[in-house]
């Protein structure tokens, strides 16, 4: 019932040459991620943590256990991407160790066989959120929905460095694919264009806008 409230989205990353491939926010259904990559062909070899909300990376939440980066590294020993400021928030959410974690500045790139994937530093929800861009594809977590953005009301949120990494992704390619971490649309995908043109958060010209209709 909770994933179904939550309508959240995995995301499998690879490249077919080398058969090796990331998972962005393994959540409630570990193993069957795992399979689906493993009936593609592909060996997961990492995975990609956009935040450290228990819906994306496993813990408990709404007095539920949601299975999450622990179950995972029960059968797969891989290191888990994390920005360096949700290092400890991830490990008190998680239960990993820290040793399971690599942390990222923003900009660093990770290689998934020869694909590289940047990570951009996108805090606002969170204070270590980040998105992933590879191929023309921005996997943009709770920062930025087709209609909206995340919650910045919640522990390690902050309104003003929102406004910050949403004009930091508006300064991507118009057709740049925004994949987000929820369906919280009708499409479950758009433009950069088209998000930039109907999303309401992009409707402020300046931080004072911003802050006078978002700020708390």
């Amino acid at each position: 019932m909770v994933a179904r409230q939550m309508v959240n989205f995995a995301y499998l990353i690879g490249d077919k040459s080398t058969g090796e491939c990331v998972i962005v926010d393994p959540a409630y259904a570990v193993q069957e991620i795992v399979s689906i990559a493993e009936s593609d062909g592909m060996k997961v070899t990492g995975v990609l943590a956009s935040h450290y909300h228990a819906d994306h990376v496993g813990g408990s939440m709404m007095g539920h256990t949601i299975e999450g980066v622990a179950a995972l590294l029960e059968t797969h020993h891989v290191p888990i991407h994390v920005n360096v400021h949700e290092a400890p928030w991830v490990t008190r959410t998680t239960g990993i160790s820290e040793s399971d974690l690599v942390v990222h500045e923003a900009g660093d790139v990770i290689m998934v066989g020869n694909l590289p994937i940047t990570c951009i530093h996108t805090p606002g929800h969170t204070p270590g959120s980040q998105c992933f861009l590879t191929a023309g594809c921005l996997v943009s977590g709770d920062t930025l929905f087709l209609e909206g953005c995340g919650r910045t009301d919640l522990p390690g949120s902050d309104v003003g460095q929102m406004y910050e990494s949403l004009t930091t992704l508006a300064s991507l390619p118009d057709d740049t694919i925004v994949l987000p971490g929820h369906r919280y649309s009708e499409a479950p995908a758009g433009r950069m264009a088209e998000v930039k043109e109907y999303n309401y958060v992009f409707k402020p010209r300046s931080r004072e806008q911003w802050m006078m209709m978002f700020g708390h």
